[in-house]
């Protein structure tokens, strides 16, 4: 079928007419403002004063009395949340640490063809990424080791992801032998190519699976909530869970600010779900530029 004169071609493709463009940008509009507009509501709420919150009788959406800080201050002076961000904060740098140095060893490992036990401990990764070992044998090793009601439960159980290991492998064995077999010849040894060669030629994908880690880690709830019965040792996703999910009201012995004036509970708890999410929009800006390459190359290549 013959297209006509007038149509625009781009790549020998059909470009597409004029409404199916308007409809396509009404739809993402649309879908823009279903995502943005709750996000605006949350902050402006979380920064909107005491009187304007309860006189708009729980949200705002744009504050008309300039910003108040209140919620943010009452938040940060030292009770359960200060200490929940300094817990998440520990699991977030210590596991997405641990996690990365596992990883990318024992995908160096799988990388290199030809070494004792290479195909054995692939296929138990392989067999690990397709199979679950289920809650309880999870909670049962956890229990076993000592590590009950403490941060190490949240952290080593899922210190290693196999699809993270396939994919740093895979980035890896797609690295220029030319350059390996060259620095083998000058005497480096297998760590000396792993640190000096391996990594800094993959940064893109240790950039992307750091990424992967450390978002996992942050929003780390379920096992906390599974083994850590001391609320001191709560992780802040387990403090927003209990204050804004299960709508708990919280008290000035909480917030560590005993005998002052609290701000309106939906701007407490809007300020709580701030802080939870700001930290993972302030690191995504500077991965972003390496997710692609990370994950594509890592996925397509060996």
């Amino acid at each position: 079928m013959s297209h006509s004169k007038s149509q625009v071609l781009v790549g020998g493709m059909p470009m597409p007419g004029r409404a199916e463009r308007i409809i396509k940008a009404v739809f993402l509009t649309v879908i823009c403002a279903v995502v943005v507009v709750p996000f605006i509501g949350v902050i402006s709420t979380s920064l909107a004063s005491p009187e304007e919150v309860v006189r708009a009788g729980g949200y705002v959406m744009f504050p008309k009395h300039g910003i108040d800080l209140s919620a943010y201050r009452s938040i940060l002076s030292g009770g359960t949340v200060t200490q929940a961000l300094v817990v998440s904060g520990f699991i977030t740098v210590v596991g997405t640490t641990l996690a990365l140095l596992l990883t990318c060893t024992l995908g160096w490992a799988l990388s290199r063809r030809g070494t004792f036990g290479n195909k054995p401990l692939l296929l138990l990764v392989l067999v690990s990424l397709l199979f679950n070992p289920g809650l309880i044998p999870s909670y049962l090793v956890v229990q076993q080791f000592g590590l009950l009601n403490s941060l190490w439960a949240v952290i080593l159980p899922v210190s290693v992801s196999a699809f993270n290991v396939i994919v740093v492998r895979a980035y890896f064995a797609g690295l220029p032998a030319a350059v390996l077999d060259s620095a083998r010849i000058d005497g480096a040894s297998e760590w000396k190519l792993f640190w000096h060669i391996g990594l800094p030629l993959s940064k893109a994908v240790v950039a992307v699976v750091g990424l992967f880690y450390g978002v996992g880690y942050w929003n780390s709830f379920f096992g906390a909530l599974l083994y850590l019965n001391d609320s001191s040792k709560w992780p802040l996703q387990l403090v927003l869970r209990t204050y804004v999910v299960n709508g708990v009201e919280i008290g000035a012995q909480d917030l560590g600010s005993a005998g002052e004036a609290l701000p309106p509970q939906t701007s407490i708890q809007m300020a709580i779900l701030m802080i939870s999410v700001v930290p993972i929009l302030c690191v995504y800006p500077f991965i972003q530029r390496h997710f692609a390459k990370g994950v594509l190359t890592g996925a397509v290549k060996g």
